[in-house]
């Protein structure tokens, strides 16, 4: 699990909407590989977002499409999306993750929380710079998904 802090400064992040990361950008093909390794994961199905920009892509479930609570998505009422990846003009990621957790996350310098958060689960997780940080932002995503499933039922 994720616990050393994000070498550096945190990236500048969009004031209005849609929530984005405007600099400090994963480079084009390790953006393209964290879009491979995520959709790799077990039991993950690719689609369009319910509630981020075309350019962004959906993370499904194949074995649960409806959401245990509404904080376990970033479209409540809707088919569960746990996390969406945005456009390679971008490269961060929304996910939803533990109250407790995405604080930690915060704290750590590798999210923020999402500019239209309900729950305090939504956040935003910035994209990789170099290979170990995309190994944790992928480490991040499969908890994410393990929230989503109810797996992990951390709330403070």
């Amino acid at each position: 699990m994720l616990s050393e802090p994000r070498p550096g400064p945190r990236p500048t992040t969009s004031d209005e909407g849609p929530h984005r990361q405007v600099d400090q950008r994963a480079p084009a093909a390790l953006w393209g590989e964290l879009v491979a390794r995520v959709f790799a994961l077990d039991g993950v199905v690719e689609g369009i977002s319910q509630v981020s920009p075309a350019s962004s892509r959906a993370v499904f479930l194949a074995d649960l499409r409806e959401e245990l609570a509404p904080e376990r998505s970033l479209a409540p009422g809707q088919r569960l999306e746990p996390v969406h990846l945005h456009g390679v003009d971008d490269t961060s990621l929304h996910l939803v993750l533990p109250p407790a957790r995405a604080a930690e996350l915060d704290r750590l310098g590798w999210a923020e929380p999402h500019q239209y958060a309900d729950f305090g689960t939504e956040v935003m997780v910035y994209g990789p710079r170099d290979a170990d940080e995309l190994e944790a932002v992928v480490s991040v995503v499969e908890e994410s998904l393990r929230f989503a499933r109810g797996l992990d039922t951390r709330t403070a």
